[in-house]
């Protein structure tokens, strides 16, 4: 902590120097920076008369640590019980050079399988995306076919409705004819009327 602190005084300090910041008109770079060296000079000298730290003899807590190297593990160690274990169970479930490479090769084959099985596997694929296409075309089919049969529904209510119309605009026509004579006739008679009166 003391040495922390020494050392955020000192950073202040150059801090404020460089900058030319003064607090008050009465802290500056300079003081900070003097104050910060001489707590640190203070801390440095009084840890020169620490205690230095205990050195451990750690060949006590691993015995494979003397004489200054790793022995490695010795059959009374925890290594050497391990790999002794090890061993026996192998030796149990009878793995040998022979059963690994056998493992060896039926991977290999399963690769060599898995390799062959793929353009099978990607032709699968293809095969669903094309009736998916499929399905999706036959869907839009059905519905080009719902809109000309609509289409054609609408048509024939047309031909029906103009079918219709020239049937009563026949009888409209035939109706009329005898009404434009009688008009005529009328027109004939209140013209002799007229003149006669003039008269």
């Amino acid at each position: 902590m003391a040495y922390g602190l020494g050392a955020s005084v000192v950073i202040l300090g150059a801090l404020f120097k460089i900058t030319h910041f003064e607090i008050a008109g009465i802290i500056n770079g300079s003081q900070l920076l003097t104050i910060g060296l001489v707590t640190e000079a203070i801390i440095f000298g009084i840890s020169a008369f620490e205690k230095p730290e205990e050195d451990y003899d750690w060949s006590l807590v691993y015995p494979q640590l003397k004489n200054g190297s790793a022995t490695g593990a010795t059959p009374d160690s925890p290594e050497g019980i391990l790999s002794k274990r090890i061993d026996a169970l192998l030796n149990e479930a009878k793995v040998d050079a022979q059963l690994m490479k056998r493992l060896a090769d039926s991977i290999e084959n399963f690769e060599a399988l898995a390799k062959q099985i793929q353009p099978s596997v990607e032709a699968l694929s293809q095969t669903e995306r094309y009736a998916k296409q499929l399905a999706e075309t036959t869907d839009q089919l059905q519905s080009l076919r719902h809109i000309y049969a609509s289409q054609v529904e609408s048509n024939s209510k047309r031909a029906d409705a103009e079918r219709d119309i020239a049937e009563q605009t026949a009888v409209l026509k035939a109706q009329l004819v005898p009404l434009i004579e009688n008009i005529r006739n009328l027109n004939e008679v209140y013209s002799s009327m007229l003149t006669a009166m003039k008269k």
